[in-house]
């Protein structure tokens, strides 16, 4: 897992998914061929971003578009495969009774202030940030052990090698451990000082506001500078460990909002990639040979697209977070199978993604060796308005004259669907959903609203309905755990406040979502291949009986790049840049 293009993919590789999609999401007030002419004197790439950046502090993002996957690396890392190789560390060994991990670090590592890089900052990293109760980070639930939700040991053997033990065997162990190593000497103290509140300054510390030059990194690239609704630019750390590379010099994101726009500067020549969204395919698709581009189609994407309810009962200072009414209609399971058989998908793909999409039934991408297919027995929810209808009657609600759908108290069954402004595709998958209820009775009020707010909604405030977004995907699905247990950071149809929120009062956990917290639980401790795939299909059936997520269309991995992008290695799980240090450009 980054919310909501999250990070429940490997960290290196959820850097290729988000610039992947990077330009196919996001306006600015300034002209980025402009920035093009004025920097040409140095190789340089040039992407646009759907809005500014919520933090530089690395181990409390949560959401997409962040710069920690250009900036920081981990003891391992990712390649366009899914497959996990040396980092920061160079090698490793693991235990015969896979309790224990030593790393060995590169020799040399250096800060991008100079300052050495070793083991003492990787113990740091783990011990007094991401393992800290005390600083939320969603890092830590990818790393709990078992049932007991125990968390590693992490100690120092010398300066180049750090050991990790286990309480028990853990499967995702090596995976889980992509996550940004993070510099001791800047942020230790900011760790241990509390504020007012009695709260680490760490939270506080490295927000946007943060002068660049002021921050540490340890990857192929500096955050230079930043402009608040303009442009982020990047540019290449001169101490990163596979010096010479990265070969392109500087990387900048233009801050954009409409995705119309973000087309017709790709198509001006002022971006050097886009995420080819349905609509712009055929357009772009005939431009290839003109406009000096290449239209790379890795097949199904990775991750998810989905609309949620939310079924949280719980109560802050003695308010429910969802209308009472509502959440009686949202928490019956015949409600949400019949919103299931009620969306026409097969319309969404043919009209929206313009045929280059597949039905979604599944949390798990569609590359994971633990996807169950409908061919495999998931459940799925073909289109069947009268079924829906049959589902609604049979669990107590009734229509008027009007067609209109009423609960058993005579209420008029509304609720709103939101989801992020600017995002076309979305937008005009809510305004189907809306049309295709209506003719269940349903009326859905659809509100586009920007990603700040409704990031705010999912995380703080959680007074909402039914939200329609989408998470990253990885082949692990132990990254998902924080999605999927009960207490989980991202468990947003269900979500606990996490540390320094106000509490609830009345929140239940469902007898399915703790089982299904259960089993993502055996998954981890399961060694045995095959009994883990058991385990997460059971998982998926879970969730497609349950439905706290009704998935939708799966699209398909398009991304346009120039071609004077050199040396790129498309895949579905990687995307155009997940090797972004050695790339090259020509002068074309």
């Amino acid at each position: 897992m980054k919310i909501y293009t999250i990070v429940l993919h490997g960290w290196r590789g959820w850097l290729a998914l988000m610039l992947a999609g990077l330009s196919a999401y996001t306006l600015t007030s300034c002209n980025p061929t402009t920035l093009k002419t004025q920097g040409a004197q140095v190789p340089q790439v040039v992407f646009s971003v759907l809005s500014d950046p919520k933090t530089f502090n690395a181990a409390l993002s949560q959401e997409s578009p962040s710069i920690f996957g250009l900036t920081y690396e981990g003891l391992v890392t990712e390649n366009g495969q899914a497959e996990i190789g040396p980092d920061l560390a160079k090698s490793w060994e693991i235990s015969d009774d896979k309790l224990r991990i030593v790393f060995t670090l590169r020799e040399g590592l250096k800060w991008s202030d100079g300052k050495p890089l070793t083991a003492d900052d990787v113990v740091f990293t783990y011990n007094e940030i991401y393992l800290n109760e005390d600083i939320p980070t969603d890092v830590r639930d990818v790393l709990r052990i078992g049932k007991s939700r125990a968390l590693p040991k992490v100690r120092k053997l010398d300066d180049l090698r750090v050991e990790f033990t286990t309480p028990e065997p853990f499967a995702p162990f090596l995976r889980a451990l992509e996550g940004p190593i993070l510099p001791a000497h800047a942020l230790r103290e900011a760790v241990h000082t509390k504020d007012r509140e009695g709260k680490p300054k760490f939270l506080t510390t490295w927000g946007i506001n943060t002068p660049p030059k002021e921050m540490v990194f340890n990857g192929a690239y500096v955050l230079e500078s930043y402009a608040t609704s303009e442009r982020v630019t990047f540019r290449r750390n001169p101490y990163y460990w596979r010096n010479p590379q990265p070969y392109i010099e500087r990387v900048i994101w233009q801050i954009v909002e409409n995705t119309d726009t973000s087309l017709l500067q790709f198509r001006s020549g002022g971006l050097d990639s886009i995420g080819v969204s349905p609509e712009y395919f055929s357009l772009l698709k005939g431009e290839e040979k003109r406009g000096n581009f290449k239209i790379y189609n890795g097949g199904p994407a990775t991750g998810t697209t989905f609309i949620a309810f939310n079924l949280n009962k719980g109560r802050r200072n003695g308010r429910p977070l969802v209308d009472p009414i509502k959440s009686h209609w949202f928490t019956k399971v015949e409600f949400r199978q019949a919103v299931a058989y009620a969306i026409d998908r097969d319309r969404m793909i043919n009209n929206i993604f313009r045929g280059l999409g597949e039905m979604q039934d599944s949390p798990l991408t569609v590359q994971s060796p633990y996807y169950l297919s409908p061919k495999k027995g998931l459940k799925v929810y073909e289109y069947n308005p009268e079924k829906a209808k049959k589902l609604l009657l049979g669990a107590g609600f009734k229509y008027n004259d009007q067609k209109e759908l009423l609960d058993e108290d005579g209420n008029r069954v509304r609720f709103t669907l939101i989801t992020n402004a600017g995002n076309k595709t979305r937008e005009a998958m809510g305004s189907q959903i809306k049309q295709d209820l209506s003719k269940i009775g349903i009326k859905v009020d659809f509100n586009p609203i920007a990603f700040g707010v409704l990031v705010d909604k999912l995380t703080h405030s959680l007074d909402w309905d039914c939200y329609l977004l989408g998470f990253s995907g990885g082949v692990e699905p132990n990254d998902g755990a924080n999605v999927w247990s009960p207490e989980g950071g991202l468990h947003s149809f269900n979500q606990k406040p996490q540390k320094g929120q106000p509490a609830l009062e009345g929140r239940e956990v469902y007898p399915w979502e703790q089982e299904i917290g259960n089993l993502y639980i055996q998954g981890a401790r399961e060694l045995d291949e095959t009994k883990r795939q058991a385990i997460y299909a059971e998982t998926q059936q879970l969730t497609q009986e349950n439905l706290p997520s009704i998935y939708l269309v799966n699209p398909l991995a398009l991304d346009a790049v120039r071609d004077r992008v050199q040396g790129i290695k498309f895949t579905a799980l990687g995307g155009a840049w997940w090797n972004i240090y050695e790339l090259k450009l020509t002068q074309q």
